[in-house]
């Protein structure tokens, strides 16, 4: 059958259908080599042409006339636009450019893998949500999405990778507006965007597609697209994108960069996270780079906490310019003197140290100390001071300190701290003259059942009355645990009897909690002893 495409399609054709810029833009898709799985039967071809993404346009020929539809918003209205234009000039230039798959009257193809264009229908339909997808439904849907995916590999492996990178750019697009209709609790959403680029990144390995298009687009996607898609393009795309695609790059980067507020403590209450995508774009560019210089000016952006200064100190500190290190750390402090972050006064000492400044390093360490005058920062107060050789004056004064400040029915954190340094006696003491925690009260009770029993029965028999009374989940192991330590303790002390007679109290006081009274009947032979 002869193909009447032949004396429908030429030149004239096609500026008269198209306007002038539809025609030019349509000719530079077609140079650029944006035409792809051109098929063709009869009166009609097909083809795909990758332009924002992947659009299908089909020609026809009716009585000599031709005629042209694309999927585009411009083609769907009616109009013969450049995908329509680029398509036609490849199919007039087919012998001499790109692959042309001639389709049998039986409709079958003369090549081996499915066309782009029935793959991104598979892929539209998988992907679509028309109501909400519950819980129970969102596996199901991922695994179609999955089947679809698995149709772009084959499209990939069977070499049309230019198509294969529009396709996942579109899935991608797709697949953002669509889990906002799912119950993702899963997480197939991040399964499947990993998957996507994936293929998109070994597609642009291959068909190296202009740099200059590909960096615009991955820049438009990592500024603007939740669930982090493309996060980190830059990175891992540097080598595709080549020099003149990073450059690109960096001048959207920076034009965005400029609009960005610097950030201080006077404002930290600023919404700063509409920058987080544009900040870490400018982290990846500034990492890239090498230059230590550039990532300070970009982290220094945001100066709303003591621990930002404590990212930059650390950067130079890893660059071993111990001194800008310092610097910015005096900087923190400065700016952050009281409650200030832990880790930027500890780095601030640590440097101190390392210039032999003791005595500063000390007040930055005694200053953490008076702020949090616990066990965490007076174990970073003795290793400084163990290092400048003078712990025990500074253990002392802050024994004292605490004392000073710690209420009078609590001596938590001396209990605490005589368990740290071994000193068990010295926590009993504690613990006798003001009280403790419960959790302490136990290890007390550990510590001296086995020379003391008489001290542990007591506070064993607390404590699991205290779990009983406070428990309502059903679960009484910690309680009745602790009764059959005060067991044993009492029996080696010749009150077992007594014990007998507390553990019946309990289980008259507790009778409607069954499991309780389930697990004293289970426990029975460790518990009546006597």
């Amino acid at each position: 059958m002869p193909n009447s495409l032949a004396a429908s399609i030429n030149e004239a054709a096609i500026r008269r259908l198209a306007d002038v810029q539809s025609y030019q833009r349509g000719r530079e898709y077609f140079s650029a080599g944006k035409v792809e799985s051109l098929k063709v039967q009869g009166a009609r071809a097909s083809a795909l042409v990758l332009g924002s993404q992947l659009y299908s346009v089909t020609l026809t020929a009716d009585d000599g006339v031709l005629d042209g539809s694309c999927d585009c918003p411009v083609g769907s209205d009616g109009d013969f636009c450049k995908h329509c234009v680029a398509a036609a000039l490849a199919w007039l230039n087919r012998s001499g450019r790109g692959k042309v798959q001639e389709v049998t009257p039986g409709g079958r193809r003369s090549g081996s893998s499915t066309g782009a264009a029935v793959v991104r229908r598979a892929l539209e339909k998988a992907v679509r949500v028309r109501n909400f997808v519950p819980y129970r439904e969102a596996t199901g849907w991922a695994s179609g999405v999955h089947d679809a995916i698995d149709s772009i590999e084959r499209l990939l492996n069977d070499g049309q990778a230019a198509a294969v990178i529009g396709l996942c750019e579109s899935a991608l697009q797709s697949l953002l507006g669509a889990i906002q209709s799912v119950d993702d609790s899963d997480g197939h959403f991040a399964t499947l965007r990993d998957r996507l680029q994936d293929l998109h990144y070994r597609a642009c390995q291959e068909a190296r597609p202009d740099p200059v298009e590909l960096a615009r687009r991955l820049f438009q996607f990592e500024l603007h697209s939740d669930f982090d898609v493309f996060y980190g393009a830059v990175e891992r795309y540097a080598k595709v994108l080549g020099a003149k695609g990073m450059k690109v790059y960096r001048e959207l980067a920076h034009a965005e960069w400029a609009k960005v507020p610097v950030r201080t403590a006077k404002n930290e209450g600023s919404d700063w996270g509409r920058y987080f995508h544009i900040t870490h774009i400018m982290e990846s560019l500034a990492g890239t780079s090498g230059d230590i210089e550039e990532r300070v000016a970009v982290m220094s952006r945001d100066l709303s906490s003591a621990y930002d200064y404590w990212k930059i100190a650390g950067l130079y500190r890893e660059a071993r310019q111990h001194d800008n290190a310092l610097l910015w750390a005096e900087k923190g402090l400065k700016a952050f003197p009281h409650h200030t972050d832990t880790r930027l006064r500890e780095f601030a000492a640590e440097e101190y140290r390392r210039r032999r400044r003791h005595e500063d390093a000390m007040r930055l360490m005694w200053a953490e100390f008076s702020e949090r005058p616990y066990l965490e920062s007076y174990k970073t107060l003795q290793q400084h001071a163990k290092k400048a050789g003078a712990w025990p004056a500074w253990r002392e004064r802050a024994l004292a300190e605490i004392r000073l400040r710690m209420a009078g029915d609590d001596h938590s954190t001396l209990v605490a701290i005589f368990f740290y340094e071994r000193n068990p006696e010295e926590a009993w003491r504690e613990a006798q003259a003001g009280g403790c925690s419960d959790d302490l009260w136990i290890q007390l009770a550990s510590v001296r059942e086995k020379e003391h029993p008489e001290d542990a029965a007591p506070i064993y028999l607390k404590q699991a009355e205290a779990a009983v009374a406070a428990t309502s989940s059903g679960r009484y192991e910690d309680a009745v645990g602790h009764l059959v330590k005060a067991a044993s303790a009492m029996q080696r002390i010749g009150q077992g009897a007594e014990f007998v007679r507390r553990l019946e109290a309990l289980r008259v006081k507790y009778k409607v909690k069954r499991n309780f009274i389930k697990l004293v009947e289970q426990k029975r032979k460790w518990l009546y002893l006597s």
